[in-house]
């Protein structure tokens, strides 16, 4: 099997190892560093592994200083901070993504919104494009992570991202 790999599918991804969870954290930070404008950013992972860690550093770093909870239950956690509006959801107990529809889903997705979004999947059909899709991987104790951009917001991001980690 032969794969091709341009130099677009190249600048459109980042990927590091994370190895362990300050990393974790610091990878959020410079991720939150590195927006400009309203931004959605799908995370997928294993359960454990660290979606919510990566976002306590993402909201910390803009200036919220108290908790970074997980919303399992909750189904989103909101955060106001300067001229942002971070909402960071958890699908993972979603039964039906017509839920999302009953709590105005689309109320969060405004230009003063920044929306990270755990079990993405879950609410298939109903979410906007995601600027960047992030994942993390289990690699033994370590975690790997991996950016790719899905718009030319996200791009900016993780080329931001990729001058910040050099």
């Amino acid at each position: 099997m032969t794969i091709n790999v341009t130099n677009q599918d190249i600048l459109n991804t980042y990927h590091d190892c994370l190895i362990d969870s300050d990393q974790t954290v610091l990878m959020g930070r410079d991720i939150a560093l590195s927006i400009t404008q309203a931004t959605t950013i799908f995370l997928h992972g294993d359960l454990g592994a660290g979606k919510t860690t990566l976002t306590r550093g993402f909201v910390q770093a803009l200036g919220h200083q108290g908790n970074v909870k997980s919303p399992t239950y909750t189904l989103v956690e909101p955060y106001e901070v300067g001229q942002w509006n971070i909402y960071h959801f958890d699908l993972y107990r979603l039964c039906d993504p017509e839920e999302l529809e009953f709590m105005g889903i689309r109320d969060y997705f405004t230009n003063k919104s920044l929306c990270l979004i755990e079990w993405p999947q879950r609410g298939f059909g109903l979410l906007p494009q995601a600027d960047i899709e992030l994942s993390l991987t289990y690699n033994d104790l370590q975690r790997e992570v991996s950016l790719t951009a899905n718009t030319d917001n996200g791009q900016a991001i993780i080329e931001s991202i990729k001058s910040r980690r050099i």
